[in-house]
């Protein structure tokens, strides 16, 4: 979930999941070790309590922590660590998703990693690079490798990491529909969005389309981060950076175009006018007024009323 703005974008990562798809409880749990000012201690994640405070093996508190940094729920502070204020608004006791069932926290966690690329290079990559009808992992290990590649070149990948990484990113969305051990059998917390299906075993196709569990409230907390980060200047934005850029809602969520124009059409009336949208003489464009903090904080609100 796109929770946390500090710290800078990680250019290439493909690792510390410990190939474990994030789970729904999980993001609590870390939640639930924060103290005083939301600081949570390195050492909870290496304690030699670790194992039984978060009820799971060596490998998965590992992969817990990886997860809380890539989805933004805590971020690096002082040594330690921090929960960001909208992490502690959403899973706090009483909060607006305290255990995380919401699709709203779910869309939150695709958009951190598919769009804001935080320890989450694969993520990146496949929701943004990938325009395949259909494709299997193998088909994607030497594009995504070439990626890294242009993206740092003095990184070296092995392939079995990379592999490794595409298969976490696969079962995060469409999950085995058998395995050999009870965790493949449980369900992602991405797997309920409907974004990736294996449409025959072994291979996969993204679903594009309107997304009925994609509150607009998220959607334009999506919209306002992306222009943010890539027109930050700008008052207005075209629908085919909206639609159609890297990390655009369109394309992180794959919205097909009129799914888009949808979402735009109804940004006033769900942003109380500070989002606009016109169409006039063929120039489809949002337009903004000035977003304070509280403005954007009530987009991600509403998609919990």
């Amino acid at each position: 979930m796109t929770l946390t703005t500090a710290g800078d974008r990680t250019p290439v990562h493909f690792s510390g999941h410990e190939t474990f798809p994030l789970r729904q409880m999980w993001l609590k749990k870390v939640f639930q070790e924060s103290l005083g000012g939301g600081l949570i201690r390195k050492s909870t994640f290496s304690d030699e309590d670790a194992i039984a405070n978060f009820g799971v093996g060596k490998n998965m508190v590992a992969s817990i922590r990886h997860w809380a940094l890539a989805c933004g729920v805590m971020y690096e502070a002082d040594g330690d660590f921090r929960v960001g204020s909208l992490a502690s608004e959403i899973l706090r006791d009483g909060g607006f998703d305290p255990y995380a069932e919401s699709p709203s926290t779910a869309w939150l966690a695709h958009w951190q990693l598919a769009g804001r690329c935080f320890r989450s290079t694969t993520w990146y990559w496949l929701f943004n690079h990938v325009t395949a009808p259909d494709f299997t992992r193998k088909e994607l290990e030497e594009p995504l490798a070439r990626y890294a590649r242009e993206l740092d070149p003095k990184h070296r990948l092995s392939a079995s990491t990379i592999s490794r990484d595409l298969e976490t990113c696969l079962r995060s969305y469409a999950p085995r529909a058998a395995g050999g051990s009870p965790e493949d059998f449980a369900e992602p917390l991405l797997g309920e969005l409907g974004l990736l299906q294996e449409v025959h075993k072994g291979q996969y196709a993204f679903r594009r389309g309107p997304k009925a569990s994609l509150h607009d409230g998220i959607f334009s907390y999506a919209l306002v981060d992306f222009w943010n980060r890539t027109a930050a200047g700008q008052s207005s934005l075209a629908f085919e950076a909206v639609a159609y850029a890297d990390g655009s809602p369109g394309r992180v969520f794959k919205l097909d175009e009129e799914s888009v124009a949808q979402r735009l059409i109804a940004l006033s009336d769900s942003t109380g006018r500070k989002l606009e949208w016109t169409d006039s003489a063929g120039l489809r464009q949002v337009h903004r007024k000035h977003l304070t903090k509280d403005d954007i904080k009530n987009m991600i609100r509403r998609a919990y009323d």
